[in-house]
Order: structure tokens, then C-alpha cells, then sequence
């Protein structure tokens, strides 16, 4: 009787012990594969990340000569008008030169959020992080920068035979005037936009850093 007691009891060891193997051999090549999956995750977006980094540095690279015209005829119109008037013509024609926005590339992103991925990846902080980029930061850029083509587009409309023909000189001394107004109300507006670029470019390091 003892005989067939530990038979059956070693038996029972057994399979409890291959099951257990099992579970947890099931559980270890769940957890590599997901490993492998952030990981590659996180290798597509930096990619996807370094190359909205380099737009992001045209788009600035592209707004700072409106910066120096803006500043110069806020500051100097009248000098210029009065005694340079080439030169004033000059910086019109340089304002006039077209206007960069930013669009990020989401298709990593989104390959992981639509699959559900990226909720069991355990880098919580880095996930955290990437999440917080594309659905606010990108989401905030997106709309400043269509503000910023909007009021372009009106300012552009407006003064587009003195845009094109890169003359100020000919006009009114009111016209001057409204057309600082309007250049300011552009500008007003690319200038966030620069500021939130910049801010975006931080977060983008943070990132790739890590």
C-alpha cells in the first residue's frame, strides 16, 4: 500500500513540476518576446525621432531671418523708409520668402498604439515620455503651426504684389502702418511657434538619451 502511496504521489510531483516548468517557461518566452517588441519599439520611434529632429531645425533655421526683418522694421522703419529705402526693400524681400511648418512623422507610433504594444511595455518612464511627445506635444505643435500658415496665408494674400515685387516704398504712410500691424500679427504667432519647436527639441533629446 505505502509502495503505490509514493508511487503515485512521485507521479503527482512530477506533473505538477511539468506544469509549473511549463508556465513558467511559457511566461519567459512571453516576457523575451515582449522585451524584444519594446525594444524594437523604442529603436523605431528614436529613428522616426532623429529624423523630426532635423525638421524641426529647418523649421527654426527658416524662421529666424523673419525674426531679423521683424525686429529691424519694428525698430528702424522710419530711418530706413526715409534714407534707405533699398535696403527696406530688401528685407521685404526677404521676409516674403516662404514659410516652413512642422509635421511629424507618426508611423511607429501609431504601428504600437493600434496594436495595443505599447500598454504592456515595462519601460514605464520612457513610454511615458514618448506618449507624452506624440499625443500633446506633437497635437500642440500641430495646431500652432497651422495657426502660424493660416495667418501667412492672410498676410501673404494681402501684400502679395508688394511681397512679390519685394517693394515697401510705394506705399502710404497708413499703409506702412497696417502693414506692420499685420506683419506683428503674423510674427506674434510664429514666434510661439518657434518657442514651442524649441521646447519640442528638448523632449526629443530627453528621449534619444535614454
Amino acid at each position: 500500500m505505502k509502495k503505490y502511496i509514493l508511487k503515485y504521489t512521485f507521479e503527482f510531483l512530477v506533473i505538477v513540476m511539468g506544469i509549473s516548468v511549463s508556465f513558467w517557461l511559457n511566461n519567459w518566452n512571453e516576457n523575451i518576446k515582449q522585451i524584444s517588441l519594446q525594444n524594437k519599439f523604442i529603436a523605431s520611434v528614436k529613428e522616426d525621432l532623429k529624423q523630426d529632429k532635423e525638421f524641426i531645425k529647418r523649421v527654426i533655421n527658416g524662421i529666424e531671418p523673419k525674426r531679423q526683418v521683424y525686429l529691424t522694421l519694428i525698430n528702424e522703419m522710419d530711418e530706413l523708409y526715409y534714407n534707405d529705402r533699398k535696403s527696406l526693400d530688401s528685407l521685404i524681400g526677404i521676409y516674403s520668402t516662404s514659410q516652413r511648418t512642422f509635421y511629424p512623422i507618426f508611423g511607429s507610433y501609431e504601428s504600437a498604439v493600434s496594436g495595443n504594444q505599447i500598454t504592456v511595455f515595462d519601460n514605464k518612464e520612457l513610454i511615458q515620455k514618448i506618449i507624452k511627445l506624440y499625443n500633446s506635444r506633437y497635437n500642440r505643435l500641430e495646431d500652432n503651426g497651422r495657426i502660424a500658415d493660416e495667418r501667412w496665408d492672410f498676410f501673404t494674400k494681402k501684400y502679395s504684389g508688394q511681397l512679390r515685387m519685394s517693394k515697401f516704398t510705394d506705399m502710404e504712410t497708413k499703409q506702412r502702418f497696417q502693414f506692420l500691424n499685420d506683419m506683428h500679427y503674423h510674427f506674434a504667432q510664429l514666434r510661439f511657434y518657434s518657442s514651442q519647436l524649441k521646447t519640442t527639441l528638448n523632449e526629443i533629446d530627453e528621449i534619444l538619451n535614454q
